[in-house]
């Protein structure tokens, strides 16, 4: 089979099937907002300064931030338009968006409760959609084609390049198995199949040095595994102590993304 045969989409959701990765509720996202809004939404955070590098504002007053969280990506970049529209499936989120931009006196955002599932009819299109962060979808097709129907100029997306959150050895060390997530890869080829030319470039995580306790070190293990049971705590202990007698750094884990964007096709020109 040649790689024109080859259906991306239905391969990225045979993926996640696979992945074993389910829709998260609202609720899980409501709890997290605060952390988030701390951990994700500083200026100085390198993440952020790339992402506006790589982005074209020429001719664009208004932006939507598709999965906006707490208002990381919109209200970073709201100087930069007339108004800027954040939406989000988590309410909690949206209030730590609104306190935000209140503290930060952004009075050009506007924050509403909608999924990507959701019908958009009423959001006006906007001149530049954004989604940081927040691609990993059910059907990554029908989003991307969502963001090309709902904006006029330019889409930027962010998408993992790593397969997994965390080191694989540490998976494994705990006894679980290692279950891969799709990567931009995906999103590459699914939009090249719309017709659609992609542009891709990387956000690369600085090397910030790794852990100094082991509670860190399990609280960030939990944190992208989840529900982690004594037993595979105990496992995670031995293991840093392990690393650490044998002199070994256990680094943070690795936040690489790829931003996929493109310029906006018509939709008569798409191959759907």
């Amino acid at each position: 089979m040649l790689i024109h045969q080859l259906d991306f989409a239905a391969m990225y959701q045979q993926h996640m099937q696979q992945a074993q990765r389910t829709r998260k509720e609202p609720e899980h996202w409501d709890k997290k907002a605060h952390q988030m809004a701390q951990n994700c939404a500083n200026p100085n955070d390198p993440y952020l300064i790339r992402f506006r590098q790589l982005m074209d504002f020429t001719g664009a007053k208004t932006l939507l931030d598709v999965g906006c969280g707490p208002g990381s990506i919109s209200l970073y970049l709201a100087n930069q338009f007339q108004s800027v529209t954040g939406i989000d499936y988590s309410a909690g989120m949206l209030e730590m968006a609104n306190i935000r931009a209140k503290e930060m006196n952004v009075t050009n955002a506007q924050f509403k409760t909608l999924a990507w599932e959701d019908s958009w009819d009423d959001l006006p299109k906007a001149d530049i959609s954004v989604a940081s962060r927040s691609t990993l979808v059910d059907d990554l097709k029908a989003a991307m084609l969502k963001l090309n129907r709902q904006t006029n100029l330019r889409v930027y997306t962010t998408h993992t390049v790593n397969p997994t959150f965390i080191d694989e050895r540490i998976i494994r060390e705990i006894g679980r198995e290692v279950v891969s997530l799709p990567t931009y890869i995906y999103a590459v080829n699914v939009l090249h199949q719309m017709g659609i030319h992609a542009r891709v470039d990387f956000i690369k995580s600085p090397n910030r040095g790794g852990f100094d306790n082991v509670d860190a070190f399990i609280d960030s293990v939990n944190w992208s595994l989840k529900d982690l049971t004594e037993e595979e705590i105990e496992k995670l202990r031995a293991y840093y102590q392990k690393q650490t007698a044998d002199g070994k750094t256990l680094p943070f884990p690795s936040r690489d993304w790829a931003m996929v964007s493109w310029d906006v096709v018509d939709e008569a020109e798409l191959t759907l």
